[in-house]
């Protein structure tokens, strides 16, 4: 998830963009009406991703509720530079990410959107996105291909599959000892593209994979299981999201497979370990390129603001779309109202955030070294075990 040295607490944050608030009024480049001693009225941050729907909605939530938090003490703090936040369910959807794209593009008061959560939808939303000049930063969008298409407005908040896949596979090999691995994805451009790389990893390793096919989303997998269980293997790696890592993690141990069962960051939910039940999500090994829960000290501010608007903590990616909102907000602060602008001050200024300092080289990825983290289910709750 990069370096989290820099960082800002809420107060912090708060106190050191008041210190530029007068940017607001310094920039004439918009067409839209200035409001008085402020920025120009409007102006909007748009969130795409899944909120509802069957597609692993509660990581669009996550990541959306961390987009209103800093638009919300944004505008308490800066009463005369009022931003205004936009959902875009796309329900996860690729299908419905593009006409949800062009409604984007075609609002000209959207002028950066914190997104599309996921690979899928990224994949098809995100050249209209370019084509349309909005900047995009995605929290959770980890296919590396997406960095290769040559789009000038994508930005990643976090390390992409080719830095998790592989952390899996060490994992598997040095910490698990696996010389027998089943790897299972569920055929999406995430989890396939996740499980492909784990078994190119494997193999190279010289371990033996046996790979029994995709999953589809009726939650019933017998065919699938009864083929890891014939393998004997001694994990299974899953590439996919919660809602069908879950039962396949609950039939495999109702079969008796007690091979060890890990999964990436589309798993790390606690819609896993309720698709599992506590007793099928049982020790299962869950990575990602950020933490689960926050519980550093100086995460308590943002936790404590979060918690009480939503009366729920934050979890998986609320405090990246949290960071990538307040970049954008910064850039506003700065002076920069239209979309080209913003774009330009996101790819080149460097931003300090709540978790880590936020750097981009040109194709999009975060400058430094990343760091994937592992996570255990211990009595069916999430916890931290450390960089894999």
């Amino acid at each position: 998830m990069g370096h989290r040295r820099h960082r800002f607490s809420v107060v912090m944050l708060v106190g050191s963009l008041a210190l530029i608030a007068a940017a607001c009024g310094k920039s004439t480049s918009t067409t839209n009406t200035t409001g008085a001693g402020g920025c120009p009225s409007g102006l909007t941050i748009g969130f795409f991703g899944a909120l509802t729907g069957n597609n692993s909605p509660q990581l669009g939530i996550n990541e959306a509720n961390g987009t209103q938090l800093a638009i919300s003490q944004f505008n308490t703090a800066h009463p005369n530079c009022h931003i205004t936040y936009k959902a875009f369910d796309s329900q996860g959807d690729p299908a419905q990410a593009p006409q949800l794209a062009q409604n984007a593009v075609g609002d000209a008061k959207v002028v950066a959107i914190v997104g599309p959560a996921f690979s899928g939808e990224s994949k098809v939303a995100d050249p209209i996105f370019d084509a349309g000049g909005i900047p995009i930063i995605t929290a959770s969008a980890t296919n590396p291909a997406l960095a290769s298409n040559g789009w000038t407005i994508f930005h990643r908040a976090v390390a992409n599959d080719d830095a998790q896949a592989p952390a899996i596979a060490r994992f598997v090999t040095s910490k698990l000892n696996a010389k027998k691995v089943a790897v299972v994805d569920d055929a999406s451009a995430y989890g396939k593209g996740l499980a492909d790389i784990v078994r190119t990893q494997l193999m190279t390793a010289s371990v033996s994979v046996t790979s029994p096919g995709s999953i589809d989303k009726s939650h019933n997998y017998p065919s699938t299981v009864n083929a890891i269980k014939a393998a004997g293997v001694d994990a299974v790696v899953y590439g996919g999201y919660y809602q069908e890592a879950g039962p396949l993690a609950l039939q495999l141990k109702t079969a008796g497979v007690t091979a060890a069962f890990i999964s990436g960051d589309g798993s790390l939910d606690k819609g896993f370990v309720d698709g599992a039940t506590v007793s099928g999500a049982e020790g299962a090994y869950l990575t990602a390129p950020a933490a689960y829960a926050l519980t550093a000290p100086e995460d308590q501010a943002f936790v404590s603001a979060y918690t009480a608007k939503f009366s729920t903590p934050p979890a998986l990616y609320s405090g990246e779309a949290y960071d990538a909102t307040n970049h954008f907000l910064a850039a506003i602060l700065a002076g920069k109202y239209t979309r080209a602008a913003i774009n330009t001050y996101v790819s080149t200024t460097s931003y300090k955030g709540l978790l880590k300092t936020y750097s981009y080289a040109t194709n999009g990825e975060l400058n430094g070294t990343p760091v994937i983290l592992v996570h255990k289910v211990v009595n069916g709750m999430i916890r931290l075990v450390g960089p894999a």
